[in-house]
């Protein structure tokens, strides 16, 4: 990795010195100072953290996480220039410890030289355990300035110590208007941009590459010179980039989604989080963007079963074993036509009445277990079938239910009265709400006492 540690990698130049005139025009369009940089006004607006401790020189170790295309290496980039700092990039995919060796050694070099350096790293998270840990002495004696780059959880795929030695920034995908806003800068640049050419950009052409682009800047500028370059000249001498040749130019909108990291566990959560809330039409989009991000169908499925009861529960009993019926089906047919009965199920269980009234008894028992008394099994409960029970008192005057009129009579099934269950009046467990009423009246009523009941 020799061209990563050249000399073209310097403080003032931000290691941009040695960029080829047909670079791409995302690369060619880096920022140069953080008033040219766009997006990320929740760290880098004014009075903002991350512009504060840059505009101060404070900033010790910074792993900036988020999405591709966000501007994570030009902000790197922009810190080494601001700082005056020399500029070592290695790659999380390609790098070694040998590589990070050779980078401290240089940085070693440059400190007794009076100079300061800054290592930045992309991808960070596909350094393995070793390669993460070998930053750490040099990161702590300040030998170099680390700033990594991830478009993983940080909290999840880089190591607690690397992690509690950094500030961690997270970046959000740029909104339309940034990205138009970049664009407009692309065309107007003459030096670095395609300020040369004639070129004539519909606002609808603008706004489908910046919405197409998915928060992606890089996508979205190189869409753009695409289109550019391209299109033919009109008889004006112009280069109209109507809505269609940006269509034609842009591919087809790649969905940001691991299998593993954040771009999954968000998306169920969202998921859920629609079901429970009643919104089918969300819950299908979410499910949608699983389907085309290839999720794995299993998972899909196992979270239908889940929330069946956990979230709709007795307020519809047919849930679950609709959940479950959907499950086996997912795994007989198989995709693409499994997406029809995941689309069953998932609106279905949305347009469904919600209990949770099971899970939170449930919960409400557990915690009685666990910090209180632990309640002795009553005698006449007691298992009476070996020999010598009996003599114990163990099942005396225990009521079998089914010798009563309608299969209830009143007894107490705990040594202390308890209520943990909690039917609400939602769909199918107002039936059960009303049944429950009138058993616990008949327990109070036999007992003498008066609210409290048994469960």
């Amino acid at each position: 990795m020799e061209d990563l540690f050249g000399e073209g990698s310097s403080a003032e130049s931000g290691g941009e010195a040695s960029l080829p005139t047909d670079a791409p025009l995302a690369a060619r369009m880096r920022p140069r100072s953080l008033e040219e940089y766009v997006g990320q006004e929740h760290i880098l607006g004014h009075g903002k953290l991350l512009r504060r401790a840059i505009e101060a020189d404070r900033l010790s170790s910074v792993i900036f996480y988020g999405p591709p295309g966000t501007g994570k290496t030009s902000l790197a980039r922009l810190i080494a220039s601001r700082t005056k700092s020399r500029f070592l990039e290695l790659s999380g995919v390609e790098g070694s410890v040998a590589d990070i060796r050779k980078a401290v050694g240089i940085a070693a070099t440059e400190a007794r030289r009076g100079g300061r350096t800054l290592l930045f790293i992309d991808e960070i998270h596909r350094f393995n355990k070793a390669q993460q840990d070998s930053l750490l002495p040099d990161v702590e004696r300040g030998t170099v300035r680390l700033i990594g780059a991830t478009t993983q959880n940080p909290f999840f795929s880089i190591n607690g110590p690397l992690v509690s030695r950094s500030q961690i920034f997270q970046l959000i995908p740029l909104s339309i208007d940034e990205l138009i806003t970049l664009q407009k800068h692309a065309l107007a640049d003459v030096e670095r941009g395609l300020g040369s050419l004639p070129i004539d950009l519909d606002q609808a052409a603008a706004t489908h590459l910046a919405t197409v682009s998915d928060g992606d800047a890089r996508k979205c500028l190189n869409a753009l010179e695409i289109a550019a370059r391209t299109t033919l000249y009109n008889e004006r001498g112009r280069i109209p980039i109507t809505l269609e040749a940006a269509a034609e130019s842009i591919q087809k909108k790649a969905v940001v989604y691991d299998g593993t990291g954040d771009d999954h566990y968000d998306t169920a959560s969202a998921f859920i989080k629609s079901l429970r809330g009643s919104d089918p039409d969300a819950a299908l989009y979410w499910l949608a963007k699983m389907l085309h991000a290839g999720e794995e169908p299993r998972f899909i499925t196992r979270r239908l079963v889940i929330f069946a009861s956990e979230d709709v529960g007795l307020a519809d009993p047919l849930a679950l074993p609709l959940a479950i019926s959907a499950q086996q089906a997912v795994e007989f047919v198989g995709l693409p036509e499994a997406r029809i009965t995941l689309a069953h199920a998932t609106v279905y269980l949305a347009t469904a009445p919600k209990s949770n009234s099971a899970l939170a008894a449930l919960g409400n028992a557990q915690k009685d277990i666990s910090v209180g008394r632990t309640l002795p099994v009553p005698p006449h409960l007691k298992d009476s079938h070996y020999k010598g029970a009996g003599s114990l008192g163990h099942g005396e005057g225990y009521k079998y239910a089914h010798d009563y009129e309608g299969g209830y009579v009143p007894q107490a099934y705990l040594t202390e009265g308890r209520t943990y269950y909690k039917p609400t009046r939602a769909g199918a467990e107002a039936r059960i709400a009303d049944r429950l009423e009138e058993w616990r009246a008949q327990f109070r009523e036999s007992q003498g006492i008066g609210e409290v009941g048994p469960q």
